[in-house]
C-alpha cells in the first residue's frame, strides 16, 4: 500500500464555502472544508485496500492552508501513502487548483475492525 495514490476532484461550493463571518468580502474553500477533502481522499484510498470487515478512522491531521480558492473553483484533493505501521497509515495529503497549491500536510488513520457491517461501498452501492 505505501506509495499507492489517489486523487479526488470537488467544487467548492455548499458547506464547504464561508466568508469568514462576511470579513474577507469574497466566499471561499473554508479550511474544514479543505481538510475534509482531504481526510475523505485517504480514507478512500486506505478503503480500496483492506480487507473485508476492515475501516480506518482519522486520528490526526497536521496541515497548513496556505491560498484561498473561490466559490465555484475545481479543486483536486490528492492522497499519497507515505507509511504503513502495523494498523498505522501516514498520508501526504494536498489540496490544489490547477497549478496552485490551497493546502498541504499530514493525516494519519488507524484501521479498525467493523465486523459483519457492510456499507455497499466496495460494491459501488
Amino acid at each position: 500500500m505505501a506509495g499507492s495514490e489517489q486523487q479526488l476532484q470537488f467544487e467548492v461550493a455548499d458547506s464547504l464555502v464561508t466568508d469568514v463571518g462576511g470579513t474577507i468580502g469574497a466566499r471561499v474553500l473554508s479550511t474544514p472544508g479543505m481538510i475534509g477533502a482531504m481526510e475523505r481522499t485517504a480514507a478512500m484510498l486506505a478503503y480500496a485496500h483492506l480487507p473485508d470487515g476492515a475501516a480506518t478512522v482519522g486520528f490526526e491531521v497536521c496541515v497548513k492552508h496556505v491560498a484561498a480558492a473561490l466559490e465555484g473553483a475545481i479543486c483536486t484533493a490528492h492522497a499519497r501513502v507515505r507509511e504503513v505501521d502495523g494498523r498505522k497509515l501516514r498520508f501526504d495529503v494536498e489540496v490544489t487548483e490547477g497549478e496552485r497549491t490551497i493546502g498541504l500536510g499530514t493525516h494519519e488513520r488507524r484501521v479498525i475492525e467493523v465486523g459483519g457491517v457492510s456499507t455497499g461501498a466496495k460494491e459501488g452501492k
